[in-house]
Formats: structure tokens, sequence, C-alpha cells
């Protein structure tokens, strides 16, 4: 005669045990769809400020510019007028 051990699993305890890693893979595939829509997210933001920034420095480089271009001609505006008046 034959006796078996009760410490091993029966087919319905194999099947419970698949179930529930069926569920936790499930749950996980879930998860890390969410992080990959954030992260995709969170790429067109930083792609966007980025963009932004860029913008930012182009609109100060081109006030820089003007302010120079200004100055330039106030002070040739001085000089030809105060040489003229002589």
């Amino acid at each position: 005669m034959t006796t078996t051990s009760n410490n091993e699993p029966t087919l319905a305890d194999v099947i419970q045990k698949l179930d529930k890693l069926s569920a936790d893979v499930e749950r996980i595939s879930n998860k890390t769809e969410r992080i990959s829509n954030k992260t995709a997210k969170n790429s067109d933001r930083a792609y966007r400020d980025n963009d932004n920034l860029d913008n930012s420095y182009k609109v100060t480089q081109w006030l820089v510019q003007l302010s120079y271009i200004l100055m330039a001609s106030a002070t040739i505006t001085v000089i030809i007028t105060s040489v003229l008046r002589r």
C-alpha cells in the first residue's frame, strides 16, 4: 500500500496558485501601462518646456540686440548732432 504525504499540492492547489499568479501579472501589467502613459505625458511636457525655454532664450537674445542697437543709435545721434552744431 502506498501512502501519499499531505504536504504535496493537489491539482486544485496548483490551479489556485496559477489563478493568483495570473491576477498578479494582470495587476502588474496594468500598473506598467499606467506608468508608461505617465512617462509619455511627462516626455511630452518636457519637450514643451524645452520649446518654451528655447523661445524665452531667443526673445532674451532679441531684446539684448535691440537694446544695443538703440544705445548705438542714441550715441550716433548725439555725436552727429554735436558735430553738426559746431
